[in-house]
This record gives structure tokens, sequence and C-alpha cells, in this order.
């Protein structure tokens, strides 16, 4: 596995990611769901807090999801989240339904706040029951770990087969008052954009309105989650949700002003953070690939190509195995169903060409085999038709995947 991207925490020893932030405490615990690891987590605000969401596109949605989009639609303000791994509590019909519900009303009760103040999420195998007495029992005891120190132990119990804790946070001051974000993401497989694609939570002690939280929330997943692939399923789980309670003592951020696109240049940092290292972790994965397209008529046909290329097996397949293959390139930017002159088309590779326009060969097929070697490959794509410009990142596709998901029940 690729390691973990160089984090740049700013904590003192109690506090640091998810509760960085002033007046958030967190909690991790092993309840029963899982054999062995952590697999529940509590994440809770001291005070009231301003909340932003996301949530899958996929029409089957886990009971988790359900129930946390309608507390999203009736509720103002939120105080915790309560995250269970293990298990998607997805497909599981009403009872799956009803142990969501138990899920928030339990956490409300040892917190002290109403149940539509509660976000449920929940990750794992799909289809199976969720054992509702043991992730019951296992808040009731992890409520009484909530700490600011805890936030590494909470990242861990939100993991399924991620090899390493995703966690980043940023620290800077507005006003002259010091303002914080922290956040902690899951993900390895089942990973495409398409909304969010993976659990991922993040806090601040800033102070802002609901719908300029929203709108800074949805554009940032668009342009940090929203881009990484790394096998081209979307989750029935998928949810970012984002809490801000004002506790730094800030003034309300607007939109247009220093403070607020300071604010939005870290959350966007911390959140590309957590999606890289999301695709650094996919599974059996040996190689992060940064994918560039420039020069397509527009900004949506540029995603589209770097979509494509980003979702084709046999271009991952070919940079697993070092192999240049830039046929596989073109031809994928050719099914996306854009318009572009294949004559006009150039390939970059970590910043040596390796193809010209008019399919002129750049570089022999051994030489442009080891621009493949580094864990880092910055793919650049050249269509020479317009201005518009997008960036995805991927993985490779190596023999593990298939080892991970061929036994990812046993």
């Amino acid at each position: 596995m690729l390691p973990a991207l160089e984090t740049t925490e700013y904590a003192t020893e109690e506090r640091g990611g998810i509760t960085l932030p002033k007046g958030f405490r967190a909690a991790g615990i092993h309840c029963g769901v899982k054999r062995m690891k952590k697999d529940l987590a509590l994440i809770v605000s001291d005070v009231p807090a301003t909340a932003a969401a996301v949530f899958t596109l996929n029409r089957v949605q886990a009971a988790p999801v359900v129930l946390s989009k309608q507390h999203f639609a009736t509720c103002s303000k939120f105080h915790a989240i309560v995250i269970n791994s293990g298990n998607a509590n997805a497909c599981t019909g009403e009872k799956g339904f009803e142990a969501a519900r138990a899920m928030a009303d339990v956490t409300a009760q040892v917190v002290g706040v109403y149940p539509s103040e509660v976000f449920v999420a929940s990750t794992g195998v799909i289809g199976e029951p969720l054992p509702v007495e043991k992730v019951v029992s296992g808040i009731r005891a992890a409520a009484a770990f909530l700490s600011a120190g805890e936030h590494q132990n909470a990242a861990e119990a939100i993991m399924t087969t991620d090899t390493f804790v995703k966690s980043a946070s940023a620290t800077f001051e507005i006003d002259g008052r010091e303002v914080n974000i922290g956040g902690i993401a899951k993900g390895s497989g089942m990973i495409h954009p398409n909304m969010a694609t993976m659990l991922g939570f993040i806090t601040t002690d800033a102070a802002i309105e609901p719908d300029t939280f929203q709108m800074l929330l949805t554009e940032t997943v668009d342009r940090t989650f929203n881009r990484i692939v790394v096998d081209g399923d979307t989750s029935t789980n998928d949810m970012v949700v984002a809490l801000a309670n004002g506790e730094s003592g800030i003034v309300p951020l607007r939109p247009g002003t220093a403070a607020f696109r300071l604010f939005a240049e870290h959350f966007e940092n911390v959140l590309r953070k957590l999606a890289l290292d999301i695709v650094r972790d996919g599974e059996g994965a040996t190689k992060l690939v940064e994918i560039r397209v420039e020069g397509a008529m527009n900004k949506g046909d540029a995603l589209k190509a770097a979509k494509a290329v980003a979702l084709s097996p046999l271009v991952k397949t070919a940079i697993h195995g070092e192999d240049a293959n830039w046929g596989r390139i073109i031809a994928a930017v050719g099914y996306s169903g854009i318009e572009f002159n294949p004559a006009e088309f150039e390939i970059i590779i970590n910043k040596l060409p390796i193809l010209g326009k008019n399919f002129t060969i750049s570089l022999s097929n051994q030489d442009a085999n080891k621009r493949l070697k580094s864990d880092f490959i910055e793919l650049v794509i050249r269509l020479n038709g317009g201005t518009g410009m997008a960036t995805v990142w991927t993985c490779d596709f190596s023999e593990q995947y298939v080892v991970i998901n061929g036994s990812y029940r046993s």
C-alpha cells in the first residue's frame, strides 16, 4: 500500500484532527460489530453547530443516510454524529431504519440533545442486519470516553478496508482570533465521483451561516471528493457532514470577504488532503495518479475526459504494470463522448512528452515505461481544442484489489 500523505497538523497532544476546533469532543471504541477492531465513533459539539451535508446519489440508500437526510431537512442546529463500521445497515428494510433511529435516540440521550440534532452514519457489509443491541450499548460506553484527546480513536473506528487513518487539520487567524478546521474520512474501495464516495466528517470553530456553509461544502466536495476514483463504484452509504460551532469567536463568515476566502482556502486544503489519502489507500493501490486534461472545448468536457481515463481498467492496469500504453489513454478519451480532434492529442507523463500531435511518438516504449516507475504519476492530456481544464485523481489496479474484494465478507 502507498504511505499516507504527510499531514499538516497544528495540534497539541490533547487536541488534533476532528477535535482540533474548540468545543468538539470525540470517542472511538470496539463495540462488537467487528471481531476485534474499533467500530463505533462519536463526534460531539458542546454547543449547537451549523451543519452542511451532502449525501450519496445512489438510488439505493442505506437507513442511516435516509434518517440523516430527514434530520438535515428539519433541524437547523446539530450536536452530534454517531458512526458504526463493519455493517452498512443498507438494504435492511424497516428493521434497519429502526436500528438507525435507535442509534440517534441513544446518542441524543447520552449527549443531552434531541434525536433530530444527531447525524447517523454506517459503513461496512451491505444486506446484513445491524446488531443494534451491541451498537446501542457501545454508544453508552463511548460517551464516557468523549474528549478532545480521542480524535485518533474516532478516526480508527470509522475504517473498514482502510490501511491507515485519514485525518487532517489546519489552524490560522481571522481578525486576530485562532480558527481551526479538522476532519476525518474513510474510504479505500467503492470510490467514484458521484457526490462524496465515502464517509467524511469535518468540524470547525468558525461561525458561518447555514446557506453559506452548504454552498461552500457543495462546491468544495465537487473539487475534491468528487474528483477521486478507485474502482467506479458508488456506495449506498456515502456522506460528508460538516459542523461549525462558532467557538472561535469570529463574526460569521460572509462570501466575498477576505476572511471567507482565507477560510475557504484552508477548508479546501483539508478536504483535498483527505480525498487524496483515500486514493493513495485504494484497495491494492501502489501508485497515485493525477490526470489533468487541458485544452478541451469547455470545463465539462475536460472533466468527462479525465473521468473516462481514471475509470478505465485498461489504463489502470497498464499503469500498474508500468506500461506506457498511450493507445488505451486516447481510446478512453475517445469514448468519453466529448468532441476533440485526435490529431491534436498530446500526452505528457511526469513532465516528459510521450505522444505529440499527429500521433508523433516522442519516446521509445522502453523510455516511456520508465516514467511509470514512480509511486506518483502525473498524466497530462492536451487536446488543444479550447480552454477547458479539469483534474481527477485515481490509482492503479493491482492483483490485490481482486484478493481484497474477493474475501470482503470473510
